[in-house]
């Protein structure tokens, strides 16, 4: 594995970024790429020469210049915190996928049941995401992209489910324990976006993270809604609006994050 820095003088703001990484990421050698935009400097982390991507950077006509080659570890320091980051960020996931999971079937709520399997998606994509960390820039996409066909797969099985029960008797959710749990993950997935955003990498596995992060957010606020309206209106509906809600939130996630993998 091998360090080589650049230094653009003409890099100097996001969408030279966006140009410089649409450009770099038909190399199948790169592993990674970190962008200090104030200080014009690029350093990328690969293996082979490091000649054809300063050919492909001096195509992009910004005024780069080659500063040096360093070795480097297999793993870069910063992949290393973006996996324990990951690995904290999957646990809270995966906890409260079961939690919600279990109090939304006793409670007969479907907004916690939407909001639990937007949370096991999450956890899968995490994981892939974990899976991502160290591999190429084109693998990384490859990943972003099958966490977005899942996270679509599972949008539309829930409006299915969410149809079936405004057709079906269904019985009244228990207000008290839809407010209570989904307080109680709304902190988790706050928690969890707050260290994402901490995290200066912007590879698409980690954005990917963000967007399912953000989207578990407003689905956390939409079920304690759902709560207040089932307790003043003593009906289902506004728990099966909110769920239908949260898996039409989970399927804009999806559609982003495979436009982010392109």
């Amino acid at each position: 594995m091998q360090k080589t820095t650049f230094n653009i003088s003409k890099m100097d703001c996001p969408s030279e970024e966006s140009l410089i990484r649409l450009k770099l990421e038909q190399f199948s050698n790169i592993k990674s790429m970190q962008f200090d935009i104030a200080n014009r400097k690029l350093e990328v982390y690969h293996t082979d020469n490091y000649e054809p991507i300063l050919s492909a950077l001096d195509s992009l006509k910004l005024d780069t210049n080659f500063v040096n080659t360093v070795s480097a570890d297999s793993l870069i320091p910063a992949e290393t915190q973006d996996r324990k980051l990951l690995w904290l960020i999957l646990s809270i996931n995966f906890f409260f996928f079961v939690l919600e999971m279990l109090t939304g079937f006793l409670c007969h709520s479907m907004g916690l049941v939407a909001d639990s399997l937007d949370m096991f998606a999450d956890s899968i994509v995490y994981g892939l995401a974990l899976f991502a960390i160290g591999g190429t820039v084109i693998r990384k996409k490859k990943i972003a992209k099958v966490g977005g066909y899942f996270q679509m797969t599972l949008a539309v099985f829930g409006l299915v489910e969410v149809i079936r029960r405004f057709l079906g008797l269904e019985e009244v959710p228990v207000f008290q324990t839809m407010i209570i749990i989904s307080s109680l993950a709304l902190i988790g997935n706050a928690t969890s976006l707050y260290l994402l955003q901490r995290s200066k990498n912007r590879e698409a596995h980690m954005q990917a993270s963000m967007i399912f992060t953000s989207n578990d957010v407003i689905a956390n606020i939409g079920v304690i809604i759902a709560g207040g309206l089932v307790y003043f209106t003593n009906s289902k509906f506004p728990d099966l609006i909110i769920g239908a809600i949260v898996f039409i939130l989970v399927g804009r996630g999806a559609l982003r994050i495979l436009k982010l993998s392109k």
